[in-house]
């Protein structure tokens, strides 16, 4: 369950993964976490779920009339509500973290934001046992080779990177 980045690289996780485990993912941009709260259930079924990969944060700190689109506590409570429903469906849940914007991005976001999203997130994840996938730190050092100039997007090579990233944290929560 994720933004447009992650369905930038689900197609080649699927593809890593192939033989392992079969890859789902939401059939649209999962946005912010009203819109997670408004479509969990729908989202969810009634299927049984051995590992659930998600992230929201990207579309919540986008600025839309000067104003974060959901605020930084509300933000919280939010995914509060969202860590105890994923952690209901008894699969291992890996929180992903917002990966790095640039500057001049459209709409606009400030990195330092995603910084403090990303906070507030690892500590919702720490108090419901979530594994973490920190995708941030993980493409920071690589974004001049793997994003796109002023785009929160990444290459189709920038997607395939972060994939191998998703996929083994995957593999390795398959694994326990």
């Amino acid at each position: 369950i994720g933004d447009s980045i992650s369905i930038g690289y689900t197609a080649a996780t699927r593809k890593l993964l192939k033989g392992v485990a079969n890859v789902h993912r939401i059939p649209t941009n999962g946005g912010p976490t009203t819109k997670g709260l408004a479509s969990i259930e729908k989202w969810l079924g009634k299927s049984r779920w051995d590992v659930i990969h998600v992230n929201w944060g990207l579309h919540d700190l986008k600025y839309i009339k000067g104003k974060h689109q959901v605020p930084l506590p509300e933000y919280e409570k939010n995914l509060e509500r969202l860590a105890v429903r994923l952690k209901k469906t008894g699969a291992t849940v890996i929180w992903c973290s917002t990966t790095p914007v640039p500057e001049g991005c459209s709409p606009p976001r400030k990195d330092s934001d995603v910084l403090a999203y990303n906070a507030v997130a690892a500590k919702i994840a720490g108090r419901h046992a979530m594994q973490v996938n920190d995708l941030y730190t993980f493409a920071k050092p690589r974004l001049k080779k793997i994003q796109r100039a002023k785009n929160v997007h990444f290459t189709p090579q920038g997607s395939r990177v972060l994939a191998g990233q998703v996929a083994s944290t995957i593999q390795a929560a398959l694994k326990r």
